[in-house]
């Protein structure tokens, strides 16, 4: 090994490796419960899924292992073709992909498939970076704003199309990105209002909302003592009329747009609904497995909920479940503290990087992974809507654990050389 492979090494962060590895150990044990079945009782069975997903694991650190002893610059250069890249194939997606629970969204040869989707967060993340670093960028100007929104939006369309909204609203946490780069802290808080506002339009009555937005809107001009009294009364209207118009918008969409499980599954959230049968049943099935675990759970391959099949999808979307009847609280607990710890240590390595490209990356990254963790997490336990999105690292899929391991291996990488990069 040359110097400047030794130097690679020393320069890892072995701290975020040894979390990533910790929760593909984590994740593969958790899968083996989840599926458990005596007659097929060998770990290394690969007819089942536990025994696949150690071919998905060795992969992975094979993409890994690729990943660091490339040269960082072929991600920096070659951002906009990969990007490009992946959008061809989520278009190829919707014209030949494999369809799959509603969602058209796998590319597949035989039983081996592939979803594009997952890897086109890493693209568009490399873009985006490429973007904001290059030399004319200037996050202040409108265009360069327009260009950033367009790179995220261009493949959140296309997986929407796919029927995929889950994987599609991944895509919003590039907003914290743009947010660290100078977006103003005004549409974070926009944004926040238009959810509060959709949440109260379903559970209100929007005539007697409106009627609460006036009296909140009054309070507001009379609270407000800085600006001359003609730019309050416009500023009184504009609010009232845009936040009156929203709500009766969200009913509009709510009614005509959304699909009948969606509406189903945003209902029960909000206990408008209890269809413990039916929409409600994966949500009921795994809040009773995880409460079921106690403090420190059934002990592994103990978990009844899990051996009888009670929650559906418990080796991906819901396999927190496992996690929770098996470990209990405390496993549960220490498994969030992993994930809260790994995107802290992210966020800290972007900072420190010298190259502006890196930088953003970084933030990208941290941010798709607190979104996968916060939502998935989120549904399990009820706090959420069920939209469909794996926990990054432990559920099973091969698609899914390639796009997070190269996802944060080449910021890795670029953290390995930050002082030659710049």
């Amino acid at each position: 090994m040359d110097r400047r492979n030794k130097n690679i090494v020393k320069n890892l962060d072995w701290g975020v490796i040894i979390i990533y590895l910790v929760l593909v150990l984590f994740g593969w044990l958790n899968i083996y419960a989840a599926v458990y079945d005596g007659e097929h009782s060998s770990m290394f069975d690969f007819s089942c899924r536990y025994g696949k997903q150690i071919i998905w694991i060795g992969a992975s650190l094979l993409i890994a292992l690729f990943v660091i002893i490339l040269d960082p610059k072929f991600f920096t250069q070659g951002s906009f073709f990969i990007y490009v890249a992946f959008l061809a194939m989520l278009v190829v997606v919707l014209v030949i992909g494999a369809e799959t629970k509603g969602a058209k969204s796998w590319l597949g040869i035989g039983d081996f498939g592939i979803q594009p989707s997952e890897f086109a967060k890493a693209a568009t993340a490399l873009a985006l970076a490429r973007l904001l670093s290059s030399i004319d960028a200037d996050f202040k100007q409108l265009k360069t704003k327009i260009a950033a929104i367009t790179i995220i939006a261009i493949p959140m369309l296309l997986v929407l199309l796919q029927n995929d909204t889950g994987s599609a609203l991944v895509f919003c946490s590039f907003i914290f990105v743009l947010f660290r780069e100078g977006l103003s802290s005004s549409v974070l808080i926009f944004g926040f209002v238009c959810i509060v506002l959709f949440i109260l339009a379903l559970l209100i009555n929007k005539y007697i909302l409106i009627g609460i937005l006036l009296v909140v809107c009054i309070a507001l001009w009379l609270i407000i003592k800085r600006i001359s009294h003609r730019t309050k009364i416009w500023l009184f209207l504009a609010c009232f009329l845009v936040s009156s118009a929203f709500v009766f918008v969200v009913d509009i969409v709510f009614e005509n747009v959304l699909e009948p499980h969606q509406k189903d599954r945003i209902e029960v959230l909000l206990g408008k609904k209890e269809d413990l049968k039916g929409v409600g049943y994966n949500v009921n099935q795994s809040k009773i497995a995880i409460g079921s675990g106690g403090f420190v759970g059934k002990g592994f391959l103990n978990g009844t909920q899990t051996k009888f099949n009670f929650v559906p999808e418990q080796d991906t979307d819901f396999i927190f479940c496992t996690i929770g009847e098996e470990w209990g609280f405390l496993g549960s607990s220490l498994t969030i503290l992993l994930y809260l710890i790994l995107c802290i240590r992210l966020v800290k390595m972007a900072e420190r990087q010298r190259s502006k490209f890196a930088r953003i990356y970084g933030y990208s990254v941290a941010s798709i992974i607190f979104f996968h963790f916060f939502v998935n997490i989120g549904m399990t336990i009820g706090l959420l809507p069920v939209i469909g999105i794996p926990l990054p690292f432990l559920s099973y899929g091969g698609s899914s654990l390639w796009a997070f391991t190269l996802l944060l291996f080449i910021f890795i990488r670029q953290d390995a050389s930050r002082l030659e990069l710049i």
